[in-house]
């Protein structure tokens, strides 16, 4: 029998279940509506799911998919399918039954456990590889797939604790499929290493501690919840979760179970500020939110600091397991006012602690840009918390990794400071008769406008200029701006030129995150136009 190393062991974020189960047994770890878990009572749930996914031939390598909201099974499937070296595949439950039968299938999952809400979203008839279902009916007691329910299921595992089936730092544990939105979703590898260090970034970044408690807002198949499934458990704090992000229950939560910490997209933030009782909510304690998933305009962050939170914005994609930068506090902006503080604080920032490497660089030559806060250049990180590569998809990994960097695809600049702030992605800068035009930037100024809700601005055809500036607007209710006054407002605030040319109002497309789906803008504005760049 080989001993254990003396001086080395395996970073998983599996162990920080064990670990939490030893120090705060009693302490309750998940709260969901009625049901309140204790960590003993948590870990043993894991077990069991762990032991009852061995019993029916899932092992090492094996992918297992969730298709889940945010409900404690989704939460259990981030330690046992891993603890038992198996591959979790987490979902996204906003998406088509086609989407999902490709994922499933590209994914070689062989085990699906559904909730029943979402049942109409997997199609067993499509997905001839897959040998086993199982139905979580938490809202719908009819189980719609051959298989077992859930807690079921559980019963059929033993509560002993599983050693864990993990033999690399470097093992696969996740697969998390991007949006999709150039073509075929890609399955974002991620392993054991990397979920650690970054789910200990999350508790460093964010201020997590053992009397903090999480409301889970943000997705859990969103980059694994930004690894925040694994780094709530680290510190020991509290789980709770919600099944769909409605304002008033969020508030509800707050309030009633001391919630500290949450994450949301900047979209899920304006559905806080301008729920109308969102003024009369009176939080026990500071509510630190993070937020992240697109550049948030100074004006967001603002509202929601009127209303007692504290807003840390963080930047990144799921190719670094989520969030990689943060905009971390200078004790010198103390003295500023809301205004300045909302507008410092809507950078990117700079590296976590535990990730270190970013820059931002001609993607030509991959020299840094000027740090004179003007300079334009792509993102481009490296490190502990960069994905393996596309699963089954050489081309793609050799492509991102290019130069020994990974790239973002962001365009930004970089302050003095060294504080990185996003301008735009490649394909939404607007090239407007040779200018370069931010619709971040844009976007920030209409976000001013007391009327307007929401804002996205994408570039349009135009027959002088090539392409222009178009803003799409969800005015606020009971407001009726015009076009005009868009235009006009803009201009007084930016160069004439970077000012919309046109304003539609209307819903945007989004993603389950919250994040404005530009690129359906822009297939409906450049339909039957070959945009150049």
């Amino acid at each position: 029998m080989q001993l254990p190393s003396v001086n080395k062991s395996i970073l998983t974020p599996v162990e920080f279940l064990t670990r939490s189960t030893l120090v705060y047994p009693d302490k309750t770890a998940v709260v969901y509506g009625e049901n309140r878990y204790n960590y003993r009572e948590f870990a043993e749930r894991i077990y069991r799911l762990g032991n009852a996914l061995k019993n029916k031939g899932v092992g090492k390598g094996d992918k297992v998919a969730f298709v889940c909201p945010n409900i404690p099974a989704m939460l259990e499937a981030h330690y046992a399918v891993p603890l038992i070296g198996a591959v979790l595949v987490s979902i996204n439950i906003r998406l088509s039954a086609g989407e999902v039968s490709y994922i499933i299938d590209h994914s070689d999952a062989k085990f699906v456990v559904v909730d029943s809400e979402f049942a109409n979203i997997v199609k067993p008839e499509q997905l001839p590889n897959v040998e086993n279902y199982v139905t979580v009916c938490d809202v719908n007691d009819t189980v719609f797939f051959d298989g077992m329910e859930y807690e079921e299921f559980l019963q059929t595992g033993s509560p002993e604790p599983i050693p864990a089936d993990i033999d690399s730092e470097d093992q696969l544990l996740s697969l998390n499929y991007t949006s999709g939105t150039t073509g075929r979703p890609k399955g974002v590898m991620y392993h054991h290493r990397g979920a650690y260090l970054n789910a200990i970034g999350e508790i460093l970044e964010s201020g997590l501690t053992a009397s903090s408690v999480y409301l889970w807002t943000l997705p859990m198949f969103h980059c694994n919840g930004w690894c925040f499934t694994w780094g709530v458990t680290a510190a020991g704090a509290t789980h709770v979760c919600l099944r769909a992000v409605v304002a008033e229950e969020i508030y509800r939560l707050i309030e009633q179970e001391g919630v500290t910490h949450l994450c949301a997209a900047p979209t899920i933030l304006i559905t806080m500020s301008t729920w109308p009782g969102a003024g009369d909510v009176k939080m026990k304690q500071p509510l630190k939110i993070m937020t992240a998933g697109a550049p948030p305009a100074p004006t967001i962050i603002r509202n929601m600091e009127a209303i007692g939170a504290d807003i840390t914005h963080t930047y990144g994609l799921t190719e670094v397991f989520g969030p990689h930068s943060v905009c971390a506090w200078q004790p010198s902006w103390e003295t500023m006012s809301a205004e300045e503080k909302a507008t410092m604080k809507s950078r990117q920032g700079v590296p976590f602690i535990v990730t270190h490497f970013m820059d931002v660089v001609n993607p030509k030559t991959m020299e840094p840009v000027a740090r004179d806060g003007k300079t334009m250049g792509e993102v481009v990180m490296r490190g502990n918390n960069v994905m393996t590569g596309y699963y089954k998809d050489p081309e793609a990994t050799a492509e991102a990794f290019e130069g020994g960097w990974f790239h973002s695809g962001d365009l930004a600049v970089i302050h003095p400071d060294g504080y990185i702030q996003i301008m735009d992605r490649k394909k939404d800068i607007i090239i407007s008769g040779g200018e370069n035009i931010s619709t971040v930037e844009v976007e920030s100024v209409i976000y001013q406008h007391p009327d307007v809700l929401e804002v996205a601005v994408i570039p349009v055809p135009d027959e002088k200029w090539g392409e222009v500036p178009k803003a799409f607007i969800v005015a606020k209710p009971g407001s009726n701006p015009t076009a005009e006054e868009i235009i006009a407002f803009t201009k007084e605030h930016l160069a004439r030129f970077k000012a919309p040319k046109y304003v539609e109002f209307d819903e945007l497309p989004k993603t389950a995150t919250g994040k404005i789906q530009k690129f359906k803008l822009r297939e409906k504005e450049w339909q039957g136009k070959q945009r150049i760049g």
